[in-house]
């Protein structure tokens, strides 16, 4: 199967790490994350709340999540983190899939959804793909989530697909 990507590559995005501030108000550092910030995110997914979850993740018992933060925080993957007062808050990671293609995930506390947080996030992590040499990334999303594909859209994400309740996007960067 061959994914579909735009011809042209996005403009540059922003590299990690930054200090941002989200529609609240509240003071942020988006920071590129790895296995040493395991607990910190850890932390962010125990205190999930099970009805964000898509697409059945993130999972939902801590033993699970140890084993799925082992895979997208592992040496192939990118990851930043978005920290408020001392707490992640917010999570995106790009996990390899086929040759130079990676996928991405985006996930945001109930109380930080709706402030900005979740464009900053994949903004950032765009800008890491970037300096790291990626070119391809790509993602699916549940069409009824219109706050999540407006986002996508709002970066530059390209619909380039739709099963029967999922819409494809990609984006050449």
């Amino acid at each position: 199967m061959t994914r579909d990507y735009p011809d042209e590559p996005a403009e540059e995005f922003p590299r990690p790490s930054r200090i941002v501030t989200d529609r609240e108000g509240r003071e942020l550092e988006i920071s590129a994350a790895d296995a040493s910030d395991h607990d910190g995110i850890l932390e962010m997914y125990l205190s999930f709340d099970p009805a964000d979850r898509a697409q059945g993740i993130p999972p939902a018992r801590e033993p699970a999540i140890e084993d799925w933060l082992d895979t997208i925080l592992g040496e192939d993957t990118f990851n930043v983190a978005a920290v408020h007062e001392g707490s992640v808050v917010g999570h995106a990671t790009l996990v390899p899939d086929r040759d130079g293609e990676y996928e991405l995930a985006i996930f945001i506390l109930q109380g930080y959804q709706g402030a900005g947080i979740g464009t900053l996030l994949v903004e950032t992590l765009l800008g890491l793909a970037q300096s790291e040499g990626l070119e391809q990334v790509w993602l699916t999303v549940e069409r009824w989530n219109d706050p999540a594909v407006a986002l996508y859209r709002k970066v530059g994400f390209e619909t380039t697909g739709t099963e029967s309740f999922e819409i494809e996007m990609s984006i050449r960067i």
